[in-house]
C-alpha cells in the first residue's frame, strides 16, 4: 500500500505505463510510484483538465482561466507550450505511450480545445467519492454485518486527503466550485466514519477525533450526540453528561434549540441502558449544524422612534424576487447606526442564513477607511473559511464571498459607507440576501446602477428627543423640568448623538438640575463644521467641548490627544506612551473618558471613539503648541516601533538587527514575553501598526517609517497579508529613498518580495531583487547581497526552477564566507542542503547539513541546530537510513521543546512518527503522533484535521500508514 493508500487496481497496477492523479491535498503526479515534477503553470493547467476530465475545455477558456480577463497577446502561445511541455512530463517513464494521448487536442481554430483522456480510476478523488457512498450504502442497509466493512471504507477514504484539496491552486477562481463539492463530500464522510465506529462499539477509538471536531465546530448538535453516547457506553458517564450539559448551554446562548441533546441527556442521567441500536437514526444521522453567523451588535437599549421609517425600510428588506439593497442616509450622527443594527435585529428571523455586519469607517478623520478587502476578509472568517482556503488576491476573495453567499439567504450590514467603490465588492451576487446600508453620502450611482432604494433619516421629533432623554434618565428630571429639557433639546437641535452626550453628562450628575445643564450647554458656542448643512442651530462642537470641560484635566488632555492617534483604537500602553503618563493614571482617565460616551471600551484594555469625537479631538489637539503636538507623535510612533521590534525579535530572534532611532522619554514599549505573546500582540495591533507606518511618513519619521515596516514583516507573512506587506514596504522604501538611506531601501526591495512571490508576481519579485542588489553591490554589503541571493533561491524554487535556486544558495554561502558572516553561512550551508534533497542528490544534503549542524553548534544557533537536524533527517529517512533518520529527528526535537517551539516540535514529531511507521514500527509512529495532534489542536492549526484522520485510520488499518515525510522550511 502506498502513500495515498489507493488499490493496484486504481491506477492499472504496478506497471510503468499508468499515471495517479491525487488533487486531495497539493496536487501530485505519479507514475509507477515515482513523483513526477511540474512547475506552477502546469500545476494550474492541470489542474483545470482534472476538474474537467473527459471533456474538452476551450483553449480560449484556458486562456481567460490561467491568465486573467485581459491576458498579454502572446498568452495563446504560451498556453501551446505549456500543454506541450505538460504532455512530455506526464509521459515520463512511459517510453511505450505517445506524448499526445495524454492530453488530446481536439477541433481547430476559435473551436480548438484539450481534453485530460484518462480514466477516473487515475484519480484519488473518484476513489474517495467512490468509497464513501459505497460506505454510506452498507451503513444505511442496517445489516449489523455490513458495519465494519462500511467504517473500513470510510477510513480509507479520509485518509486519502493530505491537505485542503487542490492546495497549490486553492485561491483560483476556476477551482473553488470543486473545492466546496469536495469539502461538503469530506464533512459528511466524517459524521458517516464516527457514526459507524459507535455502532460497532468503537467507542474510545473515536473518542478523541470526536473531541478535536467539536473544538473545531463547538455548536454540531449531531457531533456532540455522538460524542456523548461514544462518553457513556465508555463507562464514562460525568463526562457524557457534560458533554450535553455544555452543548445545550452553548446553543441556548445563541437562541437555538437542542433537542436531541436533551432527549440524550435525560437518558444518560436516567442510567438508561444505551446503544447505538436503541437511538433513532434522527440522533445518530444527523445534519452537521453549522451556527449561522451573527455579527451584529447589541439591539440599541435606548432606541426611540422611527417606527415610520423603520416598517418602510423592512418592506423594502423583504421584498421578494431580487437582491435588494436598502441605503440610509442622513447627517452625521443622526442615529444611521443605531437605526440600521434595530431594524437588523427585526429582520434577523426573515434571515435564517445569518447577519454579516461591518463598520467601513467611511468617514474616518484620519483617513483610516476600511478597504472593501478588510470587510471581506472579515466576512470569510464569520462565514468559517479555513485559512488555507482563503484566495490570495482581493478579487478572488471577492469572488469567494459572493460565491459562499450565492445560496443563502443573509442580511449584511455595511455600516458608515464611504462611496460606492468601497462598497461594491461587498454586495452578494445572489437575490435571496439583502444589504442594509449606512452613509452619509447620497451614493446616486449605486441607486442608478445597482437598484439601491434610499431610506434618509431626519433629525429626531421633539417628543422622540424627550423620550430619549428620559429613556437615559430614569429618575424623573426629564418629567419634572419640562423647560430645561425643551432648551436642551433645541440646543442639541434633537440630533440623537448630542441628546446622548448630554444624558450622560446629566447620569454622571445625578443631583444636578437639568436647568443648570441647559444654561450651562447654552453659554457654548462655536459649531462643528461637519454639522452646519445650512443650519446654525446645529451645534455639535459646543456639545462636545461643553463634555470635555467636565472632564478632569489628565481625562481632557488625553481626548485631545488622541486626535493624533490614526486608529481604529488604542490600548493603554499605548495611550500611556502617547500622553508620556504612568498606565495606572492613563487607565482612570481612559474610565472617564468612557463613563462621558466620549470613548468606548470595545475590547478590554482597547478603547475606540465615534469618528465624529475623534475628529473633534484632532481639531482640540490642533491649536496645541506645534512643539508639544510634535513631541506626542514622535512618541507614539517611537512606542509602536519599539514594541513591533521587540514583539519581532519573539517571533524571529535570528534576524540581523537594525539600529534604531534614539528612545524618546516616558516611552515604555509592550514586551512579549514569547512567541504566542507576540502573535497575539501583532493580531491585536495589526491594522494600527499599518495605519502607523503611513502617519510616521506623513510627518517626516523617515527612520520609524522603514524600521516599522521591517518589523512587520514577519508578522504579515505568516499571516498572508501581502497586500499590507507590499503597502508599507512601498512607504518603507518611499521613506528610505526621502532620506537618502540606500541600505534601507535594500532592505525594503528585499522584505517586499515574499508578497510578491506568494501571489505569483514573480517579475515584480525579481524586479525589487536586482533593486537590492544594485544597491547591495555599490555598497559593497556582501552579507546584504548573501540575503538577497537567498531570497532570489527560493523565489526560483517558488517557480519551479531548482537548478537556480541552488546557484543562487551556492553564490551565497560564499559571500557569507567571505565576508565572515557565521550565521548566515550556516543557514545558506542549509539551504543548499535542501536544494539538494529536493534534486534527490540526498547524500550530498547530508553532507552540508552536517556542515551546517558543526557551524550552528559552535554558534549557540539553537533554532538553526534544530531546523538542521530536521532536514538532515529528510535526507536520511529518503536514503533509507531510518535509525539515523530518527536520530536526527530525536535530536531536533529536544532543542525544539528546549526553545518552546511548539510548532516545530509538533512538525518534528510527525515527521519521527513517520520514519517509524515505515521502518516497521507502527506503535512508536503513534506515540508521536498523538503527542503532536495534542500540539496542533491546542494551537488551533488547520493540520490537526489531517494528524487526526491519519491516527484514526492507521489505528482500524494499521497497513494504511502514511510513508510521507513532509520538507523542511527553508
Amino acid at each position: 500500500m502506498d502513500r495515498y493508500n489507493r488499490n493496484a487496481s486504481c491506477v492499472g497496477g504496478n506497471g510503468m505505463g499508468h499515471l495517479w492523479v491525487a488533487v486531495l491535498g497539493p496536487l501530485d503526479v505519479e507514475r509507477g510510484g515515482t513523483s513526477l515534477r511540474l512547475g506552477p503553470r502546469q500545476v494550474e493547467l492541470l489542474s483545470v483538465l482534472v476538474i474537467e476530465l473527459g471533456r474538452p475545455v476551450l483553449a480560449r477558456r484556458l486562456v481567460d482561466l490561467l491568465w486573467g480577463p485581459t491576458p498579454s497577446d502572446s498568452a495563446a502561445a504560451t498556453l501551446r507550450s505549456h500543454v506541450s511541455h505538460l504532455r512530455r512530463a506526464l509521459a515520463v517513464g512511459a517510453p511505450s505511450l505517445a506524448p499526445a494521448s495524454t492530453i488530446s487536442t481536439v477541433g481547430s481554430g476559435p473551436g480548438l480545445s484539450y481534453r485530460l483522456d484518462l480514466p477516473p480510476d487515475c484519480l484519488d478523488a473518484h476513489h474517495f467519492e467512490k468509497e464513501t457512498a459505497q460506505a454510506r450504502r452498507l451503513l444505511d442497509s442496517g445489516d449489523p454485518a455490513q458495519f465494519p466493512h462500511a467504517a473500513d471504507l470510510f477510513g480509507t477514504a479520509l485518509a486519502r486527503w493530505r491537505g485542503p484539496a487542490f492546495a497549490d491552486v486553492a485561491d483560483r477562481p476556476f477551482v473553488l466550485p470543486e473545492v466546496a463539492r469536495l469539502d461538503a463530500l469530506r464533512r459528511t464522510a466524517r459524521h458517516g466514519h464516527a457514526e459507524a465506529l459507535i455502532t460497532l462499539g468503537r467507542h474510545a477509538a473515536v473518542v478523541g477525533d470526536l473531541t478535536g471536531a467539536l473544538q473545531e465546530d463547538p455548536y454540531d448538535e449531531g457531533m456532540r450526540c455522538l460524542l456523548a453516547l461514544a462518553l457513556y457506553t465508555g463507562q464514562r458517564v460525568d463526562e457524557a453528561a457534560e458533554t450535553c450539559r455544555r452543548g445545550i448551554a452553548l446553543l441556548r446562548e445563541r437562541g437555538m434549540d437542542a433537542p436531541q441533546l436533551d432527549r440524550l441527556h435525560g437518558a444518560i442521567l436516567r442510567r438508561e441502558h444505551l446503544s447505538p441500536a436503541s437511538l433513532s437514526s434522527v440522533l445518530l444521522r444527523s445534519v452537521p449544524k453549522v451556527l449561522p453567523p451573527d455579527l451584529l451588535p447589541p439591539d440599541p437599549p435606548h432606541f426611540v422612534g422611527r417606527a415610520a421609517e423603520l416598517a418602510h425600510a423592512r418592506r423594502l428588506c423583504t421584498s421578494t424576487g431580487q437582491r435588494q439593497i436598502v441605503l440610509v442616509t442622513g447627517p452625521a450622527g443622526v442615529g444611521k447606526t443605531s437605526f440600521a443594527v434595530r431594524l437588523a435585529h427585526l429582520l434577523a428571523r426573515d434571515f435564517p442564513d445569518g447577519c454579516l455586519y461591518v463598520n467601513l469607517r467611511g468617514f474616518d478623520p484620519g483617513d483610516a477607511a476600511m478597504t472593501s478587502d478588510e470587510a471581506v476578509r472579515l466576512f470569510l472568517d464569520a462565514l468559517q473559511l479555513p485559512a488555507e482556503q482563503v484566495p490570495a488576491t482581493a478579487e478572488t476573495r471577492a469572488g469567494r464571498y459572493r460565491a459562499l453567499l450565492s445560496e443563502r439567504r443573509m442580511l449584511v450590514v455595511l455600516d458608515n459607507a464611504r462611496d460606492v467603490d468601497q462598497v461594491r465588492p461587498l454586495l452578494p451576487g445572489g437575490s435571496q440576501c439583502a444589504v442594509l446600508m449606512t452613509s452619509r453620502q447620497q451614493m446616486p450611482g449605486l441607486v442608478a446602477v445597482e437598484g439601491a432604494r434610499p431610506v434618509t433619516l431626519d433629525l429626531l421629533t421633539v417628543a422622540e428627543a424627550r423620550e430619549l432623554l428620559a429613556n437615559r434618565l430614569r429618575d424623573g428630571r426629564v418629567e419634572a423640568e419640562p423647560r430645561p429639557v425643551a432648551g436642551i433639546v433645541e440646543r442639541c437641535s434633537r440630533l440623537p448623538l448630542a441628546l446622548a452626550i448630554v444624558a450622560a453628562r446629566a447620569a454622571v450628575h445625578p443631583g444636578f438640575p437639568l436647568a443648570a445643564l441647559a444654561r450651562e450647554l447654552a453659554a457654548s458656542q462655536g459649531s462643528l463644521d461637519g454639522f452646519a448643512g445650512g443650519d446654525p442651530a446645529t451645534d455639535l462642537r459646543s456639545v462636545f467641548s461643553w463634555s470635555c470641560r467636565a472632564l478632569s484635566e489628565p481625562a481632557g488632555r488625553l481626548f485631545r490627544l488622541l486626535g493624533l492617534h490614526p486608529g481604529p483604537d488604542i490600548s493603554i500602553p499605548a495611550a500611556a506612551s502617547l500622553a508620556a503618563l504612568p498606565a495606572r493614571e492613563v487607565r482612570v482617565a481612559l474610565g472617564e473618558l468612557a463613563r462621558a460616551q466620549l470613548v468606548i471600551e470595545r475590547a478590554p484594555g482597547r478603547y475606540t471613539c465615534h469618528d465624529l469625537l475623534r475628529a473633534y479631538a484632532a481639531e482640540m489637539v490642533a491649536a496645541e503648541p506645534e512643539q508639544e503636538r510634535r513631541a506626542a507623535l514622535h512618541r507614539i510612533v517611537d512606542h509602536y516601533l519599539r514594541s513591533a521590534r521587540a514583539a519581532d525579535g519573539r517571533l524571529s530572534p535570528l534576524r540581523d538587527p537594525i539600529m534604531a532611532p534614539p528612545p524618546q522619554t516616558d516611552v515604555v514599549p509592550e514586551e512579549p514575553a514569547d512567541n504566542a505573546q507576540a502573535l497575539t500582540w501583532f493580531a491585536a495591533e495589526h491594522r494600527v501598526l499599518t495605519r502607523m507606518v503611513e502617519l510616521a511618513a506623513r510627518h517626516g519619521f523617515e527612520r520609524h517609517t522603514w524600521q516599522l515596516a521591517w518589523a512587520l514583516t514577519t508578522f504579515l507573512g505568516r499571516r498572508g497579508y501581502w497586500d499590507d506587506l507590499i503597502a508599507v514596504q512601498n512607504r518603507a522604501l518611499a521613506a528610505a529613498e526621502r532620506h537618502g538611506d540606500r541600505a534601507a531601501m535594500a532592505q525594503a526591495h528585499r522584505d517586499i518580495v515574499a508578497a510578491f512571490s506568494e501571489t505569483a508576481r514573480f517579475e515584480a519579485a525579481r524586479q525589487h531583487l536586482e533593486s537590492a542588489l544594485i544597491l547591495l553591490i555599490d555598497l559593497a554589503d556582501r552579507v546584504g547581497q548573501a540575503h538577497t541571493l537567498l531570497t532570489l533561491s527560493w523565489v526560483c524554487e517558488r517557480e519551479g526552477d531548482q537548478a537556480a535556486a541552488l546557484r543562487h544558495d551556492e553564490q551565497a554561502l560564499r559571500l557569507f564566507r567571505a565576508a565572515g558572516h557565521e550565521t548566515g553561512e550556516a543557514r545558506a550551508l542549509n539551504a543548499v542542503g535542501w536544494d539538494y534533497a529536493v534534486l534527490g542528490e540526498y547524500q550530498e544534503a547530508a553532507r552540508y547539513c552536517q556542515r551546517a549542524l558543526t557551524k550552528q553548534r559552535r554558534l549557540g544557533d539553537r533554532t538553526g541546530e534544530a531546523n538542521s537536524w530536521d532536514t538532515l533527517g529528510y535526507a536520511h529517512h529518503h536514503l533509507g537510513h531510518y535509525r539515523r533518520a530518527a536520530r536526527c529527528y530525536r535530536r531536533a526535537l529536544a532543542l525544539n521543546r528546549e526553545l518552546g517551539h511548539r510548532y516545530n516540535e509538533a512538525e518534528t514529531l510527525q515527521h519521527l512518527g513517520d520514519t517509524y511507521r515505515v521502518s516497521g514500527n507502527p506503535d512508536a509512529a503513534r506515540e508521536c503522533w498523538l503527542p503532536a495532534l495534542q500540539i496542533l489542536t491546542e494551537i488551533g492549526h488547520p493540520d490537526a484535521e489531517q494528524l487526526r484522520e491519519r491516527l484514526v485510520a492507521t489505528h482500524e488499518h494499521p497497513e494504511h500508514g502514511s510513508a510521507t515525510v513532509a520538507g523542511c522550511t527553508r
